[in-house]
């Protein structure tokens, strides 16, 4: 997009929530209902766009447009809880009250494995906030951009400008992050990218809401039901084909159960069903790219090289030979590897025994991100020590599922590395509101705090 198309589109979502911002809140939440109620009908078709474009089986694809339906749900009714509160006031005769009011243009930047559910995180709950969204979304997923951009479109009236989609690469997401007329930056994707898009923003002091990257662990107890621990791994370990910023990427077993564990892990990653993603019963569909690939092989092979154990991880040819499925890898480590310290966003799945559950928890907090993580336990004491103060350092702490599969209901997001941001349910929207402080006077006198005095007389 040139400068004088970028202008366009910026004049367009400014005005446009000039306008939006003036509808009371249940009304906007109206608009919001309508468009979930359009999204239930085309469910189907877009999911199979996901499919197409970000190569998700499809029960996932369908899963992410119900997540954006969902989205929908809350946001409804979150357009009549935009609470402030009211405070006491330390001064006769006067009242202290805050007061949420939107921002303005948010900027929202999106990444491929999910690229319907985040927008609507971000969309639903700026929308009924009051604010418009400029949407730039992965390149590899332009035309789910531009299904639910049709899907709003046909039931936002005189409201259509409230999306408005940025297609491009770096350089549209350079343009956001620079532009002063864009309150707050909700972007989404590497920590690499957070930490080259984040000056940009900080530097005009806009506001940021980051989701970045994640090296998510899991602890199994010897209390743990190996059954259920099995089935949580496998899907946070190889569901969406290992490309979830909340996928299991380290396993610390107890050395009691590390021999059937690890068994049982072998046996059920050999069982997982790889295929083209459109066809029923595929659990495990290609990587995005063959950079994607690419990656993951210097990473195996970096860690063969050492001697380290390394099972599975081969490219398997099925129909198109274009695309890039592999087999999901174990790799068993005796002692923390380099390579176990960074995300790589593929199916590889480190496993170490631990003997003390504090030295698993440390272990496991020992990296720079701070996204998701999860413990298998059947000890209360070992839960709540897991989340405790002196437990899981990650935005998301899980006992007994895996650490994917996030519900709408909570807020999601991560520290560290992570970015810090809080996007979807709880009380994420006041990332997208400014809040004003105000004191009422109802006397007629002036009484200051902190019972400073200031005699004119």
């Amino acid at each position: 997009m040139n400068n004088k198309e970028y202008e366009v589109l910026v004049k367009k979502s400014k005005e446009i929530s000039l306008k939006w911002r003036t509808l009371p809140a249940p009304q906007r939440g109206e608009l919001i209902r309508l468009f979930g109620e359009e999204l239930r009908l085309q469910k189907v078709q877009l999911a199979q766009t996901i499919t197409k474009e970000a190569r998700k089986i499809h029960t996932e694809s369908l899963g992410e447009v119900q997540e954006a339906i969902d989205m929908c749900d809350f946001a409804v009714g979150l357009s009549r809880q935009l609470y402030g509160l009211t405070m006491p006031s330390e001064r006769p005769n006067h009242r202290l009250q805050e007061l949420w009011h939107p921002l303005g243009v948010v900027g929202c930047i999106t990444a491929f494995n999910f690229p319907m559910a985040v927008f609507a995180w971000n969309f639903c709950l700026a929308a009924v906030c009051g604010n418009s969204i400029i949407w730039k979304p992965s390149p590899h997923a332009n035309q789910c951009a531009k299904g639910i951009k049709k899907a709003w479109d046909k039931v936002s009236g005189d409201f259509a400008d409230l999306i408005l989609v940025l297609e491009g690469g770096n350089e549209e997401a350079v343009l956001i992050c620079k532009d002063k007329r864009i309150a707050l930056v909700s972007a989404t994707g590497s920590t690499q990218m957070g930490k080259e898009l984040a000056p940009m923003v900080s530097a005009r002091l806009g506001k940021l809401l980051l989701e970045l990257g994640g090296n998510n662990a899991a602890i199994v107890c010897p209390s743990a039901d190996l059954d259920l621990t099995i089935k949580g791994i496998a899907f946070s370990a190889c569901g969406t084909t290992g490309q979830r910023c909340t996928s299991l990427r380290r396993l610390f077993v107890h050395e009691d159960i590390y021999d059937d564990c690890v068994k049982r892990l072998r046996n059920c990653f050999d069982d997982l069903i790889i295929g083209c993603p459109t066809k029923e019963g595929s659990q495990i569909g290609p990587l995005i790219s063959e950079e994607s690939y690419n990656r993951m092989q210097e990473i195996l092979d970096s860690l063969k090289s050492k001697g380290v154990d390394v099972i599975g991880g081969e490219r398997i040819n099925i129909e198109d030979p274009k695309e890039f499925y592999v087999k999901p890898a174990l790799v068993l480590v005796d002692t923390i590897e380099d390579e176990m310290l960074k995300e790589t966003f593929a199916p590889i799945l480190y496993v170490k025994k631990y003997l003390d559950l504090k030295d698993a928890i440390f272990m496991q907090n020992n990296v720079s991100q701070g996204l998701s993580s999860s413990i298998f336990t059947n000890d209360m004491r070992e839960s709540e020590l897991f989340l405790s103060e002196s437990g899981s350092d990650c935005g998301i702490a899980n006992v007994n599922i895996g650490t994917s599969g996030a519900e709408i209901g909570g807020a999601f997001g991560g520290e560290k590395d992570t970015g810090g941001g809080r996007e979807s349910g709880s009380d994420a929207w006041k990332n997208y509101m400014r809040r004003v402080t105000a004191t009422i006077n109802y006397g007629d006198e002036l009484p200051l705090a902190q019972g400073v005095e200031f005699d004119e007389s």
